[in-house]
C-alpha cells in the first residue's frame, strides 16, 4: 500500500513539474484522479462509527447551481427545532463532497444537532470568493426554511475541515469584523447573535504562511486555481482570503484543532494566538508532539486523538448552543 501511494505521488510530482509553468488545471486534474480530491466516500473505519437513529434529508437545494446542495442529518426522534451545525468539506477548494464524511456528521447529529453538510462550487472553474458567497446564500435559505427543516436559526455553528475550515472561518469573520465584508465583496446573511460558534479542523488561514518553493508545486496549483491568478501572493483582492489578518474581538467562540504532523499546524496556532490577543473565546485541541496525527486526523475515529477531539467538540457545541429558557 505504501509503495503504491509513493508511485502515485511520484506521478503527481512529475505531472506538476511538466505542466504547472503553464496552467494549474493539469495538476488539479492529476490530484483529483490520483489523490481522490474529487470526493471519494468515507473510509470503512469511519463508517463503522455511524450510529443508528439518524435520518438524512438529501440533496436539498440552496441555489440553482449543481453544487448548491446540502444534506441534513438529524436525530429521528428529535423534538423541537434543533441547533444547526453547517459543515463545509475539505478538498483544497478544487474537490470534495458533502458525502465524504457523512458518518461523522451522523455522530454529531446523534448528540441532538441538525448537521448541514453542504457543497459549494469548485476551482478552477469558480474562483474566490464564490464559496464564501455561497455559504451566505446557504445561511439565508436555512433561515427561510427553518420551520420545514426543524432547525433553530438563532443557534448556528459554522464548521469545516481543511479548505472548508478556511471558508467557515472567513464566513464567521465576515459577520463579525467591521469592514471585512465590504473588502471581500460578500454581504453577510446572518446576524452576530445567530452565529454561536465555529469548529475548525486542520485549515489554512494565513496567506503569508503558504509555501511557494518549487517542491510545493501542488500548493501553488491549488492557490492559483482558487485565486484565479498565478500571482495570488501579491494580488490585492486575494489578500482578503487571509482570515488571520481580518479578525476582531467579536469573532464567535471557536474550537480549533490540527494534527501534530499536519503541514498546516502553524496556521491553527497562529489563528488561535491572534484570537486570544483580541480577547475572543478560543479553545484548541492539539495532539501531543510525536503522536503522529496528520491532516484530517479528526475523522480517524479508531484513534484516541480523534476520540478526544470529538469529546471536546461535543462539549463545546453544548456550551455554545444552549436552548433559550422557557418564558
Amino acid at each position: 500500500m505504501r509503495l503504491r501511494r509513493r508511485v502515485k505521488l511520484a506521478l503527481v510530482a512529475l505531472g506538476i513539474q511538466l505542466t504547472l509553468p503553464f496552467s494549474p488545471r493539469p495538476t488539479i486534474w492529476l490530484m483529483g484522479r490520483v489523490l481522490l480530491l474529487d470526493g471519494a466516500g468515507p473510509s470503512p473505519e469511519l463508517e463503522r462509527h455511524a450510529p443508528e437513529g439518524v435520518t438524512v434529508m438529501r440533496d436539498e437545494a440552496y441555489g440553482d447551481g449543481p453544487r448548491e446542495r446540502f444534506d441534513l442529518h438529524r436525530p429521528a426522534d428529535a423534538d423541537g427545532p434543533l441547533p444547526v451545525i453547517v459543515w463545509l468539506h475539505g478538498g483544497g477548494w478544487v474537490g470534495g463532497s458533502k458525502v465524504q464524511s457523512w458518518p461523522y456528521f451522523q455522530v454529531l447529529a446523534a448528540e441532538g444537532y441538525a448537521v448541514v453538510a453542504a457543497e459549494y462550487a469548485l476551482a478552477p472553474d469558480h474562483t474566490y470568493p464564490t464559496p464564501v458567497r455561497q455559504v451566505m446564500r446557504l445561511l439565508a435559505r436555512l433561515q427561510a426554511e427553518a420551520a420545514r427543516l426543524g432547525i433553530d436559526p438563532d443557534r448556528i455553528v459554522l464548521a469545516g475541515d481543511s479548505a472548508g475550515a478556511q471558508i467557515a472561518a472567513q464566513a464567521a469573520a465576515l459577520v463579525t469584523t467591521p469592514g471585512y465584508a465590504e473588502l471581500v465583496g460578500v454581504e453577510p446573511t446572518v446576524a452576530l447573535e445567530q452565529l454561536r460558534g465555529v469548529v475548525l479542523a486542520c485549515g489554512p488561514y494565513d496567506l503569508h504562511g503558504i509555501p511557494r518553493s518549487r517542491r510545493h508545486g501542488w500548493t501553488h496549483a491549488l492557490f492559483w486555481a482558487y485565486s484565479g491568478t498565478r500571482r495570488y501572493a501579491t494580488d490585492e483582492h486575494f489578500a482578503t482570503w487571509s482570515v488571520a489578518d481580518h479578525l476582531s474581538e467579536r469573532f464567535p467562540p471557536a474550537l480549533l484543532t490540527v494534527g501534530d504532523t499536519d503541514p498546516l499546524f502553524r496556521h491553527t496556532v497562529l489563528l488561535a494566538d491572534r484570537l486570544r490577543e483580541l480577547g475572543a473565546e478560543v479553545e484548541t485541541v492539539l495532539p501531543a508532539p510525536g503522536t503522529g496525527a496528520g491532516h484530517e486526523y479528526q475523522f480517524e475515529l479508531d484513534t484516541a486523538d480523534a476520540q478526544e477531539f470529538l469529546r471536546r467538540a461535543i462539549g463545546f457545541l453544548a456550551s455554545v448552543t444552549p436552548r433559550a429558557p422557557a418564558v
